[in-house]
């Protein structure tokens, strides 16, 4: 933690859960200091192995001897007793924060056409389902007061394809139609519920995307003011649970410094214009391999050097 961070005391007197954090890297352990150090009393939460793989309890000490709630978010049964354990430890809670998020699929480096469907439908329970299930336990267990906040993680490849990304923009997909659907049950009592599309972040999960320092490389060179950080991701959601966006519901916000409303700025088409230029460069990238036969047949690129490049 930044402790040389100054602190707005936004979060004063509230409780809040944050699933997810593992590690130092985690946007989750982020959003937990951030939270902590906006004032809230906050629980940690993830699997039990993460105490053994992870450094959860470093996060909990930081954070004021958090309680950590060790459960399986995707169990249902396992998130009743959790958010029981909550309310015995910190009371009830203003906000849950969900950052989780896996593919066994991604992790062994299946492709999307060939996915093992057991692990495919785990992707979706983990990084989809579990946040319906994470807001209906704090429901039946009324451990989240009226008023209160819901936020959780998404990624651009929801809407549009990030080919290694592959089923996990299924599951993102699958999160924000939930955020959808729950906002306005939820509304019925005050509560609002949004998702965050953050940038590309080196977390242990997104490293284990291939390719990922390319799509990093790309968002950053993109977006107008580079790729936001943990750290800033954190920031903008100690604002979503806070008293000043009581009004904000349902939505999927940009955190992504620019990526998302633009098309290629003059450098990268620039770079871009001076890549296709070299023959040889396609080929290693293995450029003609993502279009169709026409495409490749036709070779408008003269990848084979049949035909002059007009000037």
């Amino acid at each position: 933690m930044n402790k040389e961070k100054k602190s707005y005391g936004l979060l004063e007197g509230k409780n809040g859960i944050v699933f997810g954090p593992l590690d130092s890297s985690s946007i989750g352990w982020r959003i937990a200091q951030a939270t902590y150090r906006e004032g809230a009393q906050i629980a940690i939460s993830n699997v039990p192995i993460a105490q053994r793989v992870g450094t959860i309890d470093k996060l909990s000490e930081e954070c004021g001897n958090a309680p950590l709630i060790l459960c399986d978010a995707s169990n249902f049964n396992e998130l009743v007793e959790g958010f029981n354990k909550v309310k015995s430890s910190i009371g009830k809670i203003d906000f849950i924060i969900h950052s989780i998020g896996m593919s066994q699929n991604i992790r062994k480096g299946v492709e999307y056409e060939d996915v093992n469907y057991d692990w495919y439908m785990r992707t979706l329970d983990v990084s989809g389902v579990s946040l319906h299930k994470i807001i209906s336990a704090a429901l039946k267990t009324e451990t989240i007061n009226d008023g209160g906040s819901i936020v959780s993680l998404t990624y651009i490849a929801s809407t549009r394809n990030f080919w290694t990304y592959a089923d996990m923009g299924d599951a993102k997909s699958l999160l924000e139609s939930i955020t959808r659907s729950y906002g306005p049950r939820l509304a019925r009592r005050g509560i609002r519920i949004n998702t965050v599309s953050q940038s590309p972040t080196y977390t242990k999960a997104g490293s284990g995307i291939s390719d990922f320092d390319i799509m990093y490389d790309f968002a950053n060179l993109t977006s107008p003011l580079g790729n936001a950080t943990a750290d800033d991701c954190a920031d903008y959601v100690v604002t979503l649970v806070s008293d000043f966006t009581r009004k904000v519901t349902m939505q999927v916000l940009y955190n992504d410094g620019g990526y998302s409303s633009v098309g290629l700025t003059i450098p990268a088409l620039r770079v871009f214009q001076k890549a296709i230029a070299n023959k040889h460069l396609l080929k290693d990238v293995n450029f003609n391999d993502f279009y169709p036969p026409e495409y490749r047949e036709n070779d408008p690129l003269d990848l084979d050097g049949k035909n002059e490049r007009k000037s």
